[in-house]
């Protein structure tokens, strides 16, 4: 049979450039990669058929570049361009400006992505196709005064969400008034970076709730389906840690009206191709959340459960042809458990990015184990990215067995070079409320205990490189790179004297004494960036007083903000940074004169 298209470019990178990549070439589709600077050797690069450069460092710069995209879809001759999920998975201009160059978006309708991407817009739609939504806003806050009436009104915590994101990203929980217009001003940056639209709503925020999600299919025939739910409640700063198929203890008539309301959602929108209608469910009652008009990262557990690959039907849905299965013909079968590796330190429950450079990893494997990575030795994870790394995947017959394969399989788990969220996984896994299913969306945050996990060391810098993949430095005199003529990458092979590789000495000596210099003012009122990032606000100006604890810098690092705090009361000596500035591991930021050392010694 002939492939559906000729050759697509995916506008993405990371483990679902990859993912998509594989399956175009499963079916005999060239596949073509876009990369940023930083992403010249990455994985998806590596694995493409054909790779061109887009350019830049940041988000902004490369992959939510419309233009530099474009142009390389018109350069490769691409038929199709798939998003994947992130980025311009859900936006309708970028879907325009394709479909205006006579290739096709691998997704929905420019207009159904509108009315559910935009989440208010989608609340509307929702109370339109009969499915009530979770009690909040039918209009943008405008400001932080607009936060605070709603919760006058409809009573505290209260959610403040990104209108045009997802994936927790540009979204906080506020339980006063007080600290409304600091979260309010933190969604709008975050949601203006991660997304390009600073939009932001409110909605109540329940207290025990479960995040039940489910997939829904259309095409361009009439035919619109459900394949099952995934739940999704375990998560930390609001974005997924671990997913599951069935929901554990969901009633099955529950399961079933969420299944039809999905489905009307949909059709009310006139959705074509993978979408995902996402639920709160709590006390029996279900409620509308929001749809995400894109492949999610959890596909994966629904495919081990179904045995439909959803990348390749999106590829035959976007070709015009009907869905290959139908709402009875669709048999869900076992248990499925994915989790998301990230390049994070679950050290204290912090989560704390990790960027750095892959040096090994040792996949699980074996029976009903799937791994979807999007890196390999030698990969750098930079901060200007998200920091997943990988998801491991099981299957098992029941819900207990595909547990007990996940704890095996994070055990077998190994990356060196960045820190990695394997501990918290397991410490989850091994947790009697998980396994009886007891969890909620607050759950992990509010009852799980990560002290006992020990502070992760610190990661490596001189990756071993005995096994690295095509496109990497190797041993000997003869090796092969990857070389740009004209924007379009291509691999040659070259030869040079030993002494040209690896780090020079002087500047290995360099880092180790800037580990040894930051390390040494922990502690002592020498406030520094616990990862390589950017500022994106200061709290604190020079002669201030602060109290130990108390925020004095935003640092954004992997599209998340982390609050870097006081360790000392005293007074502000120094500001050394300014929003905007690039910082690394260790730098100084804020120097702090302890309070004890402003006082007279009483022995003067």
């Amino acid at each position: 049979m002939a492939p559906m298209f000729e050759k697509v470019l995916v506008a993405n990178r990371g483990e679902i450039a990859v993912r998509v990549m594989r399956t175009c070439q499963d079916l005999g589709i060239r596949t073509v990669a876009v990369y940023s600077d930083l992403d010249h050797r990455s994985l998806h690069v590596r694995i493409a058929d054909e790779a061109y450069a887009i350019g830049g460092h940041t988000a902004a710069e490369s992959y939510l570049n419309t233009e530099a995209i474009l142009d390389a879809a018109r350069r490769s001759g691409a038929d199709a361009v798939h998003p994947g999920y992130g980025f311009f998975s859900e936006n309708a201009d970028f879907a325009r400006a394709i479909a205006a160059e006579g290739v096709t978006f691998i997704g929905p309708p420019p207009e159904a992505m509108e009315a559910m991407g935009e989440k208010i817009m989608s609340r509307r739609k929702a109370i339109e196709a009969g499915v009530d939504p979770v009690p909040g806003s039918l209009d943008a806050a405008e400001s932080a005064d607009d936060v605070i009436a709603f919760g006058a009104a409809h009573g505290w915590p209260l959610a403040i969400k990104a209108a045009f994101g997802g994936g927790g990203r540009g979204m906080r929980v506020v339980n006063d008034a007080a600290t409304a217009p600091a979260a309010f001003d933190a969604c709008r940056r975050e949601a203006q970076s991660s997304f390009g639209r600073p939009e932001l709503y409110v909605e109540k925020y329940l207290t025990w709730p479960r995040h039940v999600e489910v997939q829904i299919f259309a095409d361009t025939h009439g035919n619109a389906v459900w394949l099952g739910e995934r739940d999704c409640s375990v998560q930390r700063r609001h974005q997924k840690l671990i997913e599951e198929t069935p929901s554990p203890g969901l009633p099955d008539d529950v399961r079933q009206r969420m299944g039809a309301a999905a489905v009307r959602v949909a059709r009310a929108t006139g959705y074509v191709n993978a979408g995902t209608v996402e639920f709160l469910y709590q006390d029996g009652e279900a409620w509308f959340l929001e749809m995400n008009t894109r492949l999610q990262v959890e596909h994966p557990i629904t495919e081990l459960t179904t045995g439909i690959d959803l990348v390749e039907e999106q590829l035959r849905v976007a070709a015009g042809e009907p869905l290959s299965f139908t709402q009875e013909s669709i048999q869900r079968r076992g248990h499925a458990i994915e989790c998301r590796i990230n390049a994070e330190d679950p050290t204290g429950g912090k989560f704390l990015p990790s960027p750095g450079t892959i040096s090994r990893f040792s996949r699980p494997g074996g029976f009903g184990v799937r791994v979807d990575a999007g890196i390999g030795v030698g990969d750098t994870v930079s901060q200007h990215y998200d920091n997943l790394l990988a998801k491991i995947v099981v299957w098992g017959s029941d819900r207990e067995e595909a547990r007990r394969r996940m704890q095996r399989a994070l055990g077998e788990t190994v990356i060196d070079g960045v820190v990695t969220n394997v501990a918290a996984h397991q410490a989850v896994l091994e947790h009697p409320d998980f396994a009886a299913g007891r969890h909620s969306t607050r759950w992990l945050e509010e009852r799980v205990d990560f002290s006992t996990l020990a502070p992760a060391p610190p990661p490596t810098t001189a990756p071993e490189l005995a096994h690295q993949p095509a496109g990497s430095a190797t041993a000997g005199p003869a090796r092969q790179i990857d070389v740009e003529v004209d924007g379009r990458r291509f691999r040659v092979r070259v030869y040079e004297p030993d002494t040209a590789r690896g780090p020079r000495p002087a500047a290995a000596t360099a880092r180790a004494r800037r580990r040894a210099e930051a390390a040494g003012a922990r502690g002592a009122g020498q406030i520094t960036a616990p990862m390589q990032g950017t500022i994106v606000n200061v709290q604190v100006a020079v002669g201030d007083t602060v109290e130990a604890g108390q925020p004095v810098c935003v640092l954004e690092a992997m599209k998340m903000e982390n609050q870097v705090e006081a360790d000392v009361a005293g007074t502000v000596a120094e500001v050394r940074v300014r929003p905007g500035d690039t910082v690394g591991g260790g730098d100084v930021l804020i120097v702090i004169t302890p309070a004890s050392a402003a006082e007279p010694d009483p022995a003067q």
